[in-house]
């Protein structure tokens, strides 16, 4: 073992003498012998994989550098590397676990995120195309900061990210033109125009909705209570959902990460969270659906649920469950993807500690006190206590949306589920 780390490094320093004298042929041929000593060699596999590459020799090239992040893999160019390979051999399957392996080592990485967005485009992967074309100028500098090899790609990511929203609109327009035929008559000045704010035809302002701003809907923090009567009888049965919780807690089975992204995704402030029970969710009801298995069990919770004003967006909402944050937690400051809809906690279990904030305001729950929020306004919550804090959480439609706005938001949810369906891959 001694005598390999020695051999080791005495090719090591040989290679070194070699570059600096100019000896490429020399340099090479230290590089296969070190490989010979050192099978596992990181620079040693590079290198010669380079060399394999620009020789042509594509099927060496990747043999080297597969078993480079195979036994490495730390360093997001090594993948890189390996997806150029791929796609040089056309191999878009490895190509694209390549560049996953790159993104899982930084998923901001502007180089791998084009990558990825011209192999969707040319698999015809058109909405994830669109998502990732996003996520390129999402992360790229000012053009004027990109070098010049990388400054066509990102104007590219661009174009394609206009021309995709200009399909967009045109489509939900074509698909929305009977509903607000049925709706004529009715003032839908307000959903035109957030419709034109999703898809990009208008800028949006004084908003913070990720996915869906309605305009026109003043944004406040905490709503008045008094707006909510059928509140009353689902704060009737706080001791009776509590119990319930209680129940699914002891038998601890059921509960999922609030959080679960891709490790390859940008996390930016979820990365302490992510996949974390740290933060956990019980779904009672979740993107639109029942959560049968969850719901059988707390049936006197469902029934209560049952008495509010459920949002009706296919594919996405109802959503109700119950959130848990362990001790010594934080949820950072984020903002929700939709203002038509607001949410609302019954406090359920709170220790000393907790708090939350919405905008300016910050207040303390208050075992069985509902309230309801805007989620689209930056907010946050915190458990410095020992114990585990529980609320019962679950949206409801916007209180100052028209029936005829309810409707059309519908109608809208499932024209982009439409959308998606008939052209393949994921909706927005």
């Amino acid at each position: 073992m001694q005598d390999s780390r020695q051999q080791t490094a005495a090719l090591e320093a040989e290679v070194l003498k070699a570059v600096q004298r100019g000896d490429e042929r020399r340099v090479a041929q230290l590089w296969e012998r070190l490989l010979e000593v050192a099978p596992d060699h990181p620079r040693a596999l590079l290198a010669l994989g380079q060399r394999a590459f620009r020789a042509g020799d594509l099927g060496r090239a990747r043999q080297l550098l597969a078993h480079l992040v195979k036994v490495d893999g730390r360093d997001k160019q090594q993948w890189i590397n390996l997806a150029v390979v791929c796609l040089a051999q056309q191999d878009e399957a490895g190509e694209e676990e390549a560049i996953r392996g790159a993104l899982t080592v930084d998923p901001a990485d502007l180089v791998g995120l084009i990558l990825r967005a011209n192999l969707y485009q040319r698999q015809g992967r058109r909405h994830e195309a669109a998502a990732a074309y996003g996520a390129v100028a999402t992360v790229a500098p000012p053009l004027e900061h990109l070098t010049p090899e990388l400054r066509p790609a990102v104007q590219d990511a661009m174009a394609y990210q206009e021309q995709y929203q200009r399909d967009y609109a045109a489509f939900l327009d074509d698909y929305l033109a009977p509903a607000q035929s049925e709706l004529q008559g009715e003032n839908l000045s307000r959903f035109r125009e957030s419709l034109d704010i999703m898809t990009g035809r208008k800028r949006r302002f004084d908003s913070q909705s990720a996915l869906f701003h309605f305009h026109g809907l003043a944004p406040i923090t905490f709503f008045d209570r008094a707006a909510f009567p059928w509140l009353d009888a689902i704060e009737a049965q706080t001791d009776a959902i509590r119990e319930e919780f209680l129940a699914v807690l002891a038998e601890d089975n059921g509960f999922a990460p609030y959080l679960n992204y891709n490790e390859d995704q940008p996390l930016n402030q979820w990365v302490e969270l992510n996949k974390s029970l740290r933060w956990s969710a019980f779904h009672l009801i979740e993107a639109g659906r029942p959560n049968e298995a969850n719901a059988a069990r707390c049936p006197v919770t469902m029934a209560a649920l049952a008495g509010a004003p459920q949002p009706d967006q296919p594919g996405r909402t109802p959503v109700a469950m119950f959130s848990a944050l362990k001790p010594r937690t934080r949820i950072p400051p984020h903002c929700g993807v939709s203002n038509v809809r607001l949410v609302t906690h019954l406090p359920l279990i709170i220790p000393p500690g907790c708090g939350f904030r919405v905008g300016n305001d910050v207040r303390e729950w208050v075992p069985g006190k509902a309230w309801v929020f805007d989620d689209t306004i930056d907010h946050e919550a915190w458990n410095d206590s020992d114990q585990l804090r529980v609320i019962l959480m679950f949206d409801i439609w916007h209180p100052h949306l028209t029936e005829a706005e309810r409707r059309m938001v519908s109608a809208m949810s499932r024209g982009i589920q439409a959308f998606t369906q008939t052209t393949g891959g994921f909706g927005l």
